[in-house]
C-alpha cells in the first residue's frame, strides 16, 4: 500500500483511519504512516469532528487541489496547489448557518 492510495481515497471525501483501513486493505499503522507523510507535504489535512453521540474522531481529507507538470527543453517543473482549509471551513460555517446550497 502506497501513500497515493490513501490520497486517492481521501479525494472522495473526509474519512476516518478505520475507513481508510477498510478501503485500502492496510493496517492502521500503515495508514497512519502514509497519512503522516502526506501531511508533511501538505497534501492531506486532519479534521477533528464530533459525532452526534459526542465522540470525537479524526478524519482525513485531501488538501491537494491541482497538480501540474510542465516539460520544456528536457526539464520539468512541478506545481502543487492546495486548498486553504481555514478559508473553506469559514465559508462552510457561514453557508451552513444561512442555509445556502
Amino acid at each position: 500500500m502506497r501513500a497515493h492510495d490513501v490520497l486517492l481515497a481521501a479525494d472522495h471525501g473526509s474519512k476516518t483511519a478505520k475507513t481508510h483501513n477498510e478501503e485500502c486493505d492496510a493496517s492502521f499503522a500503515t495508514i497512519y504512516r502514509r497519512v503522516s507523510v502526506l501531511q508533511d507535504h501538505d497534501l492531506i489535512e486532519k479534521r477533528n469532528t464530533v459525532d452526534p453521540d459526542g465522540s470525537h474522531r479524526n478524519k482525513f481529507e485531501m488538501a491537494l487541489e491541482e497538480f501540474h507538470i510542465e516539460i520544456t527543453d528536457g526539464t520539468f517543473s512541478l506545481t502543487l496547489e492546495t486548498r486553504d482549509m481555514l478559508a473553506d471551513d469559514y465559508t462552510s460555517f457561514w453557508t451552513d448557518r444561512r442555509g445556502d446550497d
